[in-house]
């Protein structure tokens, strides 16, 4: 049930969806729709998480909207095929986390990725010319080697990033930092696996999920319906149907793919990469 928003909102479930690689759009979309929850007086929200996770800076503004959002709003998180990394994230903002058994989550840590030309530029005759204020201000260029100095300064970064990352993990789980650490190198892990770590509260499906969210709730859970936020459709989408629009759709997510790598290349990620 999308927007214009249904009355009877507290007799309701929100549900919001985060799916795909999490950036600047995915930030816009679920910080609007958060809003919506709040404004709308909704007494719990089925969040509904299927990422690979993201940009580090867009996944820490939802997990902090989530976590004001919380004083107010009964959160409880649903893992789907897969939240990993950034989706794991955005997970520590509800009070309580559901995954299927084969769940792929975990993924806990930090990637940054640069591309390194050179050679190819070297075949081909083409080479730059770079004048710059500092010997750093062009780090991770793509036409030349990372230097010693650079490798030092970027790992600071990453391992910066991580302790944010960890930090949060155990805060919202009730871990100690060194009982995360140990699970916290990158692998990745079942949704069975992370109920035995301590990441997820029980096993389940969103079904699962919607029916706990309705009992903390203080709502029938056999009654107790779930309202979905989304944005309108695009125009294209609503006017096919069946295969077309499937086919618009999986065109659409791999033009939204290859933007997103192209768009963070050379940024610190929280991202599962197969």
């Amino acid at each position: 049930m999308p927007w214009p928003f249904k009355p009877n909102s507290r007799k309701q479930i929100a549900r919001i969806e985060v799916t795909g690689a999490i950036a600047s759009g995915t930030r816009k979309r679920v910080l609007e729709a958060l809003k919506t929850v709040e404004e709308r007086k909704f007494p719990a929200l089925l969040l509904r998480i299927d990422s690979p996770g993201g940009t580090v800076g867009d996944s820490q503004e939802i997990y902090y909207a989530l976590k004001r959002l919380r004083e107010k709003v009964k959160i409880v998180a649903s893992f789907g095929n897969i939240s990993a990394s950034g989706g794991v994230y955005i997970g520590m903002g509800a009070e309580h986390i559901v995954a299927n058994p084969g769940t792929i989550t975990g993924s806990i840590g930090v990637i940054l990725r640069g591309n390194n030309l050179e050679r190819l530029l070297e075949k081909v005759g083409v080479s730059f010319k770079v004048i710059k204020s500092g010997p750093y201000k062009d780090i991770l260029a793509f036409d030349r080697e990372l230097t010693e100095p650079e490798k030092h300064i970027l790992q600071e970064l990453i391992d910066t990033s991580y302790q944010q990352f960890v930090q949060t993990v155990a805060e919202g789980r009730n871990l100690a930092v060194e009982a995360v650490k140990k699970f916290a190198d990158g692998r990745i892990f079942t949704g069975q696996q992370a109920v035995e770590l301590g990441i997820v509260d029980r096993l389940g499906t969103e079904e699962d999920a919607r029916r706990w969210a309705a009992e903390l709730a203080g709502l029938d859970p056999e009654k107790t319906k779930c309202y979905t936020i989304e944005e309108p459709k695009p125009f294209l989408n609503r006017l096919l149907s069946g295969s077309r629009t499937q086919m618009v759709s999986g065109l659409s997510s791999g033009i939204d793919w290859l933007e997103f790598e192209l768009s963070t290349s050379g940024q610190p990620l929280w991202l599962y990469r197969p």
